[in-house]
């Protein structure tokens, strides 16, 4: 007698393979450059991978405290006070996770109720609905409109309800490349200061931005940070995504509900690079100081690259990516058009609509700078000759 297997009802129907997934997976199978999935071709600091090296072989390789290295904790209070004019408890407002992914999602399901309101700004990173949608929240989007994405606080003033509990922001933002300003917190302060909301700053590209006023924080602003979790990423500042270490800056008492849902989601994170990461902070600031200058090198020079092709650039302020207007180019869809630059220039990148969930008419892909300059450069004549 057979039975059939049982086959859950999904919490996610609407969920398959992610586009970052399947156009590397066309990259591969074409032997196109890859600028579509957001990591670096080239290895982070040697001190890094020899301070890794060297706690592994001390015997740092038990579990460490479920909040995360006293000495990395310590660390990132330093580092955060001394760019933020703010200096967080170590101990109580301090949390490292397995990766910015972890911190977003343990800061999602600690504050979202069933039935609460959320508010994202389209494109958003696709790890955020989904987190809202598993903790029963209903999401409410706010398109923002290219070439600058910039936020309408009358329509934002408009989404707010009694039911409103979270909203959640990127700066410097994946995948627009724009940043928001000191102007923009106080904004969005102003709006919310009346109601019990609270904000989930995703921040992973703080080192990655190229606007002279540099990167505003929420953490730099005195009222918004007593309600809000700021997110950061060590994978995105020190070129090494698959450690997948990044951590949160909150108030005590938001901590206390964000480390309930990591302590039982990953508990610990990797202990030996806790440690070289807070050995990497003291020794060489400089690297996350210079990142800015690092990445705007690249920026610059793929911008210029591509100066004579068909492709209009729009502004980039931060993150390590380009959106390029391919609209004198082709009349096919965002999504259509990145499988054929994949499988006909060689060259892979991400379409813009896939980080809406309405309609985006737009002609806009998603191009990763964050390679060696060969990588570019080669990439850049593919596109010239479209």
């Amino acid at each position: 007698m057979s039975h059939s297997p049982l086959i859950p009802e999904s919490k996610l129907p609407a969920l398959g393979t992610t586009i970052f997934t399947q156009m590397s997976a066309l990259a591969q199978q074409h032997n196109a450059i890859n600028l579509s999935q957001g990591f670096p071709d080239f290895d982070g600091p040697r001190f890094l991978q020899e301070r890794l090296a060297f706690h592994v072989s001390q015997g740092a390789n038990q579990y460490a405290p479920m909040t995360g290295a006293q000495p990395l904790r310590e660390a990132i209070a330093d580092k955060t006070e001394a760019l933020y004019g703010h200096r967080p408890d170590a101990n109580t407002d301090i949390t490292v996770t397995a990766g910015a992914t972890e911190a977003l999602y343990a800061a999602i399901t600690a504050l979202v109720r069933p039935g609460d309101e959320v508010i994202c700004f389209d494109p958003s990173y696709d790890s955020y609905a989904p987190a809202v949608t598993l903790s029963g929240g209903i999401l409410k989007r706010i398109s923002l409109q290219p070439p600058h994405f910039r936020v309408d606080w009358q329509e934002f003033a408009a989404l707010l309800s009694p039911r409103t509990r979270l909203v959640i922001l990127n700066t410097p933002h994946n995948p627009s490349a724009t940043v928001w300003r000191k102007s923009d917190f106080a904004a969005l302060w102003q709006a919310i200061e009346q109601q019990e909301v609270y904000v989930l700053s995703d921040e992973v590209y703080e080192h990655i931005f190229f606007d002279e006023e540099g990167h505003a924080s929420v953490l730099a602003h005195p009222q918004l940070r007593e309600r809000a979790i700021s997110v950061s990423s060590f994978g995105k500042t020190f070129h090494m995504t698959g450690w997948k270490v990044g951590y949160c800056v909150a108030p005590a008492p938001i901590s206390a509900e964000l480390r309930k849902v990591h302590q039982y989601l990953t508990f610990a994170v990797n202990t030996p690079a806790q440690l070289a990461i807070a050995d990497m902070l003291r020794a060489e600031p400089e690297h996350y100081r210079e990142l800015p200058e690092f990445y705007r090198a690249r920026r610059d020079r793929f911008v210029e690259a591509l100066a004579d092709s068909r492709f209009e650039i729009l502004p980039c302020e931060g993150t390590y990516f380009l959106l390029a207007d391919y609209s004198a180019i082709s009349d096919l869809d965002d999504v259509s058009f990145c499988q054929w630059l994949t499988k006909e220039v060689g060259v892979a990148a991400i379409p813009l609509s896939v980080f809406c969930a309405d309609a985006f008419p737009h002609k806009l892909i998603r191009l990763c700078f964050a390679k060696q300059e060969a990588t570019l450069d080669a990439a850049a004549e593919r596109l010239r000759k479209v």
